[in-house]
C-alpha cells in the first residue's frame, strides 16, 4: 500500500513492542514489587499500587500548630554503574533513599511518603522488580511510604542493562521545631555519625581511579575484607529514624537540645557542614578523633589523590552530623550508639576568626550558594 509519506507493507509494520517498548514486561515488574511496596503501606496510604497518583492521609496535620512541608529529590548518580556491572540491584535503593529522606531530617522534618522513577533500556521485570524491593526495604527503615513511582523504557537512549534512578519525598514539621542555621550558638558540640562507606557521592572520582589502577571490581582487596566491588556497591546508611529520635529525645527548645543536622553528601564533610552554621560561627572539626575507613585510603593512594579534593568529594567516614547544645552531647553519643550507629564528639562551635580563615584549604567559608558559617578541618585523621 502507497502513502503519500511512502510505503509500507504488513509485513514490514513498526509496533511498539519493534521500536523496543515491551508494556508487557512492565506490567510483570509491577506484579513483582506490589508486594515490597505495600509493605511500606499504613492506614496513612490509600489505593492500591498502580494507580495515576499515590493518596495520602493528611489527617494527622491537622494536629500541627504551624505545619511546615519539606520536600526534596535526588538520584544515585554513578553508582548504579557499579550495580549494573555487578549484576546486583536490591542495594541500590537504600542509596536513592538515603540521600532523599536524610536531606528532609536535617530541618527536622519527619518524611512521610516517597516516589521513585526508573529509566531504563530494556525492563527486565526481575531486575526493575529488584531495584523497587531496595527502595522499598529502605523507605521501611526509614518510616517513609512508598507511594507510588514509573518505570520508563528508552530503548536507544539507554543500553539494555543500563538504568537511572530517582526520587523524591516529602515531610513534615512543625514550625517551633525547626533546626537549622538559626538554632546554632557559640559552645555548641559537633557529633559525627559513621558512614557505612563511600554512600553515593564521588563515584565519578572513585571509578576514575579503580580503571586508572587496572582494579577489577572482582579482585580481594585484604584491607576490605571483601572484593572491591562489594565494598563499592555497601548501601548507604539511612539515617531519617535516628535523627529524628534524637530530635525528639533532645528537643530543640530544651537546654539540652538538638539545633541542627548536616547530611554529608556531594561537597563533603565541610561544605555540607558549613550550610548549616549561621554567619560569624565556626565548626572546628578535629579529624584525629576517627580512623579514616580503609576504602578512602585506598582511593587516596590508587589514585594519588590529594587530601583537599579527597574531603571535598567523599564523606571520609562521616555521613551525617549533629550539632547539639554542651549539656546535651554526651547523651546524644550514648543516643545514637545504643541505636546501633556509631557516633562521636568531633568537634565544636566558636567565633570565626581570621586566624581560621587562613587555614588555606583546611578552611571552608559558605557553599552551595549558602553564605553561612564556616569549617577549619584540624590535626590528622588516626
Amino acid at each position: 500500500m502507497t502513502t503519500a509519506h511512502g510505503s509500507a507493507d504488513a509485513a514490514t509494520s513498526i509496533t511498539y513492542a519493534s521500536a523496543g517498548v515491551d508494556v508487557e514486561a512492565g506490567d510483570r515488574a509491577v506484579e513483582l514489587m506490589k508486594g515490597a511496596i505495600k509493605a511500606t503501606h499504613g492506614a496513612q496510604v490509600l489505593g492500591g499500587v498502580g494507580g495515576f497518583a499515590g493518596l495520602y492521609d493528611a489527617s494527622a496535620l491537622l494536629k500541627y500548630s504551624r505545619p511546615l512541608l519539606a520536600t526534596s529529590t535526588d538520584g544515585v548518580g554513578t553508582k548504579v554503574a557499579i550495580a549494573q556491572a555487578m549484576d546486583i540491584h536490591d542495594t541500590i535503593g537504600f542509596d536513592l533513599v538515603g540521600m532523599v529522606v536524610d536531606d528532609i531530617v536535617v530541618v527536622g522534618a519527619e518524611p512521610l511518603f516517597m516516589t521513585d522513577y526508573i529509566a531504563c533500556g530494556k525492563v527486565v521485570p526481575e531486575r526493575i522488580a529488584g531495584i523497587v524491593s531496595g527502595i522499598a526495604a529502605a523507605c521501611s527503615v526509614a518510616g517513609t511510604a512508598l507511594v507510588g513511582g514509573e518505570t520508563a523504557e528508552h530503548p536507544g537512549l539507554l543500553a539494555e542493562t543500563e538504568y537511572d534512578v530517582a526520587g523524591a519525598a516529602t515531610g513534615i514539621v512543625e514550625a517551633d521545631n525547626l533546626l537549622g542555621p538559626d538554632r546554632v550558638r557559640d559552645g555548641d558540640v559537633v557529633i559525627a555519625m559513621a558512614s557505612s562507606g563511600l554512600h553515593s557521592n564521588g563515584y565519578s572520582l572513585v571509578r576514575r581511579v579503580i580503571n586508572h589502577a587496572g582494579w577489577a571490581l572482582d579482585r580481594q582487596v585484604s584491607e576490605l575484607g571483601r572484593t572491591l566491588g562489594e565494598e563499592l556497591l555497601e548501601p548507604t546508611r539511612v539515617y531519617a529514624a535516628d535523627c529524628l529520635d534524637l530530635a525528639r529525645t533532645f528537643p530543640v527548645a530544651a537546654v539540652a537540645g538538638v539545633h541542627a543536622f548536616s547530611h554529608v553528601t556531594g561537597g563533603g564533610l565541610a561544605a555540607n557542614l558549613a550550610r548549616v552554621l549561621p554567619q560569624g560561627l565556626l565548626a572546628t572539626v578535629d579529624r584525629s578523633t576517627w580512623e579514616l575507613p580503609a576504602i578512602f585510603e585506598l582511593v587516596s593512594e590508587l589514585g594519588n589523590v590529594p587530601l583537599p579534593d579527597l574531603e571535598r568529594t567523599l564523606n571520609v567516614g562521616v555521613g551525617m552530623v549533629a550539632i547539639v547544645s554542651a549539656q546535651a552531647a554526651d547523651a546524644a553519643v550514648a543516643r545514637l550508639n545504643e541505636r546501633g550507629v556509631p557516633a562521636w564528639v568531633m568537634g565544636t562551635v566558636g567565633a570565626n576568626t581570621a586566624e581560621a580563615a587562613a587555614a588555606g584549604s583546611d578552611y571552608v567559608q559558605g557553599a552551595k550558594g549558602v553564605d553561612g558559617g564556616a569549617v577549619r578541618m584540624v590535626n590528622a585523621y588516626t
